[in-house]
C-alpha cells in the first residue's frame, strides 16, 4: 500500500509516493512561473500551477505501480489566493502570492479604522499584506467587474489547495481544511469556523469560500479524466506547515519543527489550547480530526529564506544552483562583517514590516560573491533565532528537528546550531511537507492506525552540535539585529 502526496510550493509542485514505511519510493518535481509586475508584487498562473501537478504526478506515476495506491494527500503554499469558474475552471486572472505586498495600504487603513485588534482576537492573525484577506478586498476595489462574478456566484474563491481539489474533481468539490482556512483572516480561530463578521469587514462573499472539512478522512474523489486516469479520494489535506508539523510527528504539546523553504516557518504544538503572543507569533490550526477536535500551534512566519538562495540564482546570478551555496560558503572562514537582511517582500515574524526591504551592510573592496553566499545563509540562521526568541520557554529547547530543501545544507544547519546554542536534528527525510501530507492522507484511508504508528517511521540523519563560542554567536546576532533596523520602513521613505 502507498500513497501519493502533492506539495504544491510557491516555485514549484512536488509529488512523492509514499510507502507503508514511510519512506519514499518515487518523486517528480516540476517549477512553475513567478511573476512579478510591479515592485512587491508576486502572482502566480493558476493554469501554470495545475500544469506543474499534472507533470510532477506523472513523472512519480511512471515509476511505481499506480494499483497500489490508497488515496491522495494534498499540501500546498499557503495565503495564496485564486478564482476560477465554477464551470469551465478557468482563472480570470493570475493568483496573488503570499509574499505579495500589494496590500500594504489596506492594512494600514484597517489598522487606523481601529480593526487590528477585533481582527487579532477572533483569528489569532495580524493586520498584514501576507494573509488572504486583504488580498481579495483588494481585488475587489482594483477590479470590480471581476469580483461582481465572485458575488454573483460564478467564481470561486480560494486557495491552492481548494484549486487543485477542485481541478482534480472536475469542479464537483469545493473544499478547504481548517490549517487553510484560518490563514485568510477570514477564519473564527476558537469557533473553527468562517466568520460572517470577518467575511462582512473584507467584503468577501461567504457563500464563495470552501466548505470546511477535517485534515484526514475520505475528502473527496478524484475524476479520471481530469487526473491522470486516477479515481483516488483526496483523504489529507494541510498547508504546507501544518503538515511538516505533521509530518515531522510533533503531535504532542511542545514539539516543535522549523522547516527550510522558500520562507522559514517555526511551529509549536499548544494542543487544544488556543495560546497567543505578545512578541508578534502567530496563533494558527494545526489539524482537525474527523471526530471534530481541534489541535492549535503558534507560529513564527519568516518570508524569505530558501527565496533569498533563488534570487542569488535567479536576480544576481551569482550561483548556479541552490546545492552549490555550502560549496561556496565554505571557501571562506566567515562573511567578513558583511550583514544581509533579506526582506525582500517585507519582515515576517517577530518584526512584521511590509515596508522594509532587502539590506546588503558591510561591502568593502575585499567582498566577494562567497562573502555573500555565506551572509545568506547565516541570515537565515539569525532569522530562524529571531523567532526562537521569543517563543515560549524558548531557553529550554533541547534540540530544534529541521526540514525542507535547505535542511539538507550542512554549513546551514551547522550555522543554526551554533547560533541558537542547542543541536539541530536532521530527519533521514527532509521532504517532511509532502511526508505530513501523505501520513494525513494514509490515516484517512487506513494505510496507518494511529499517529504512535506515524512515530515509527521517523528516523535522524545527523544531528549539528553547536560548536561556536556564545560571545561570538551573541555578537553576530547583535549585528544582524543592527542591520534588520536599518531595513525597516525603505518602501516609505
Amino acid at each position: 500500500m502507498s500513497i501519493l502526496s502533492i506539495d504544491a510550493g510557491t516555485t514549484g509542485v512536488t509529488a512523492v509516493v509514499v510507502s507503508e514505511a514511510g519512506d519514499i519510493v518515487a518523486r517528480g518535481y516540476q517549477e512553475f512561473g513567478q511573476h512579478f509586475p510591479k515592485p512587491g508584487w508576486v502572482e502566480h498562473a493558476p493554469e501554470e500551477i495545475w500544469q506543474a501537478t499534472l507533470e510532477a504526478t506523472r513523472d512519480a506515476l511512471a515509476r511505481i505501480d499506480t494499483s497500489e495506491l490508497q488515496g491522495i494527500g494534498i499540501t500546498n503554499q499557503r495565503e495564496t489566493v485564486l478564482l476560477w469558474d465554477r464551470e469551465t475552471m478557468g482563472s480570470p486572472r493570475r493568483a496573488i502570492v503570499w509574499q505579495d505586498r500589494r496590500t500594504a495600504d489596506i492594512c494600514t487603513r484597517l489598522r487606523d479604522e481601529g480593526h487590528e485588534a477585533r481582527v487579532s482576537e477572533l483569528t489569532g492573525l495580524r493586520l498584514d499584506p501576507y494573509f488572504s484577506g486583504t488580498k481579495l478586498m483588494w481585488l475587489a476595489e482594483h477590479e470590480p467587474r471581476t469580483w461582481a462574478l465572485v458575488e454573483s456566484g460564478r467564481y470561486a474563491v480560494g486557495t491552492v489547495d481548494s484549486y487543485l481539489i477542485a481541478r482534480m474533481t472536475r469542479g464537483l468539490e469545493h473544499v478547504t481544511d481548517v490549517s487553510n482556512a484560518c490563514r485568510t483572516l477570514l477564519f473564527d480561530l476558537e469557533q473553527g469556523d468562517w466568520s460572517d463578521e470577518l467575511c462582512s469587514l473584507f467584503g468577501v462573499p461567504r457563500d464563495a469560500l470552501p466548505e470546511l472539512v477535517p485534515n484526514w478522512g475520505e475528502l473527496a474523489v478524484t475524476d479520471p479524466r481530469s487526473f491522470l486516469d486516477l479515481e483516488l479520494p483526496i483523504a489529507g489535506i494541510a498547508g504546507d506547515q501544518q503538515s511538516a508539523l505533521f509530518g515531522q510527528t510533533c503531535f504532542e504539546v511542545g514539539d516543535s519543527k522549523c522547516t527550510f523553504g522558500t520562507g522559514s516557518f517555526i511551529l509549536t504544538n499548544t494542543g487544544t489550547s488556543l495560546e497567543r503572543s505578545d512578541a508578534g507569533l502567530l496563533s494558527t490550526a494545526a489539524w482537525r480530526s474527523p471526530a471534530g477536535e481541534l489541535t492549535y500551534a503558534l507560529e513564527g512566519a519568516i518570508f524569505v529564506t530558501g527565496a533569498a538562495v533563488q534570487w542569488l540564482r535567479d536576480g544576481l546570478q551569482i550561483v548556479g544552483s541552490a546545492a552549490e551555496t555550502e560549496a561556496i560558503a565554505a571557501t571562506v572562514s566567515s562573511s567578513e562583517g558583511v550583514v544581509f537582511v533579506p526582506a525582500l517582500t517585507g519582515l515576517g515574524a517577530p518584526h512584521w514590516d511590509p515596508h522594509a526591504r532587502g539590506t546588503i551592510l558591510g561591502l568593502t573592496r575585499g567582498t566577494t560573491r562567497a562573502h555573500v553566499v555565506r551572509a545568506t545563509l547565516e541570515a537565515i540562521a539569525f532569522e530562524v533565532r529571531d523567532v526562537l526568541e521569543t517563543m515560549p520557554d524558548s531557553g529550554e529547547t533541547t534540540a530544534l528537528r529541521v526540514d525542507g530543501g535547505a535542511a539538507a545544507n550542512d554549513l546551514l544547519c551547522q550555522l543554526q546550531a551554533d547560533q541558537i546554542g542547542v543541536p539541530v536534528e536532521r530527519p533521514r527525510l527532509v521532504e517532511t511537507t509532502a511526508l505530513g501530507a501523505a501520513f494525513l492522507a494514509g490515516l484517512g484511508t487506513g494505510v496507518w492506525d494511529s499517529t504512535d504508528d506515524l512515530r515509527q517511521t521517523w528516523q535522524l540523519d545527523r544531528s549539528f552540535d553547536p560548536t561556536a563560542e556564545r560571545g561570538e554567536a551573541d555578537a553576530s546576532y547583535a549585528r544582524w539585529l543592527h542591520a534588520v533596523e536599518r531595513s525597516k520602513g525603505w518602501a516609505e521613505l
